[in-house]
């Protein structure tokens, strides 16, 4: 199998997106996958390795950390022919992916998407409501060739199910359980940050408004005084949103910055509580890191979080965007420490089920699948809504 994968960020760039492709690609080298892949350039001294094919780009307006990617269609055509690939996977259906299909419909390749992120719904955030039934029409025109749309939970799938999708496919996430491990908790967590208060909730995310940050604010701010003292909260991670977010924080929050590898792990294993408000979510990565590290998690009750969280026995899920709603879930765990190790063997046994090596191993499946359905003309088996 010869894979060409086409996507708008990828490693080093910290996000759930680029650090899934990422460990993809490294999956593809261990099982002898030929493969390419496209991505946007980020700086001119960036070293890449020789299954890179970077695109110069340039900073989007909204949100600079991310990416917007210049190609060239004659040149990536000409990289496309020399490797011939068997299957064209877009991991975005901007510029890159739309040179991509453009490829794959003209060759009559086998060709697939995977949706990763609900931009409608960034747009809402970014004041752009109105722009939303133009991305859903043009969604639907760019994935309707595809051989199968992967998405990364049921709860997406049932989203775009409801808009007019089909033949679609679970690719699901996976967790590290050896470097997220509740073995990595250490008092030096506390030491590094000066924390003395009994509980640290923990949130790791970018700081941006489509992460719901408003509402991690408000909760902050308006805890009552008797869990403000008990309380110390610990902001993992950078966005547009962090010198609003360190102006309104109260005095019991320390901003930490991006954490990864080890540093991170000990940073999840240390807390005790795991706050994610963001109601965004096609899956959920940190979330699904902290259930590995025995967090108990209080997140929203919306998008792919629902099918991590078991409320009562792994976590808790909150109204969305409704502040009270997670007061009072930390309210009722602050009180209640005697259920704590329950939830954290919960939250640990859940994720130990989730080894990436499985999940990688099931798409790469998934693509033979496809590409043989295409070549005998037959049809795939889908999983439904």
């Amino acid at each position: 199998m010869r894979l060409a994968l086409f996507t708008d960020t990828y490693v080093p760039q910290m996000n759930g997106v680029a650090l899934t492709l990422g460990r993809l690609t490294d999956h593809l080298n261990r099982r002898g996958v030929e493969h390419l892949v496209f991505t946007p350039k980020c700086t001119d001294e960036m070293a890449y390795s020789e299954l890179i094919r970077p695109v110069p780009s340039v900073p989007f307006f909204l949100y600079p950390e991310c990416r917007i990617a210049l190609p060239n269609f004659m040149s990536m055509r000409s990289e496309l022919d020399r490797f011939r690939p068997h299957l064209l996977h877009m991991a975005t259906p901007f510029n890159i992916g739309l040179c991509g299909l453009h490829y794959a419909r003209k060759h009559r390749i086998s060709h697939v998407a995977s949706y990763h992120t609900h931009f409608d719904r960034y747009l809402t955030y970014y004041r752009m409501k109105r722009a939303v039934p133009l991305y859903w029409t043009y969604m639907k025109w760019f994935h309707q060739s595809c051989d199968a749309t992967f998405v990364p939970s049921t709860d997406t799938m049932q989203q775009l199910h409801a808009q007019g999708f089909d033949r679609m496919l679970l690719w699901s996430r996976g967790v590290d359980c050896a470097l997220y491990t509740p073995e990595k908790h250490t008092n030096a967590v506390r030491e590094r940050y000066g924390i003395t208060a009994p509980y640290l909730l923990l949130y790791v995310g970018r700081i941006a408004p489509e992460k719901d940050i408003d509402t991690l604010s408000a909760v902050m701010r308006t805890l009552p005084d008797s869990l403000k003292e008990r309380v110390h909260w610990l902001i993992v991670g950078d966005g547009p949103q962090l010198d609003e977010l360190r102006e309104q924080a109260p005095n019991n929050v320390t901003f930490a910055g991006y954490k990864q590898g080890e540093e991170l792990a000990e940073i999840y294993a240390s807390s005790d509580l795991f706050v994610f408000p963001s109601s965004t979510e096609t899956f959920g990565n940190v979330v699904q890191e902290a259930m590995a590290s025995g967090l108990p998690v209080i997140a929203a009750n919306s998008g792919g979080v629902r099918d991590m969280i078991v409320p009562g026995q792994t976590g808790t899920l909150c109204e969305p965007r409704q502040p009270e709603s997670f007061i009072r879930a930390i309210d009722e765990f602050v009180h209640a420490p005697e259920h704590w190790a329950d939830f954290r063997h919960e939250a640990r046994s859940f994720a130990l089920g989730r080894s990436w090596e499985a999940i990688f191993d099931r798409l790469l499946e998934d693509y033979e699948q496809i590409i043989d359905a295409r070549q005998l003309g037959s049809k795939l088996g889908f999983y439904t809504a």
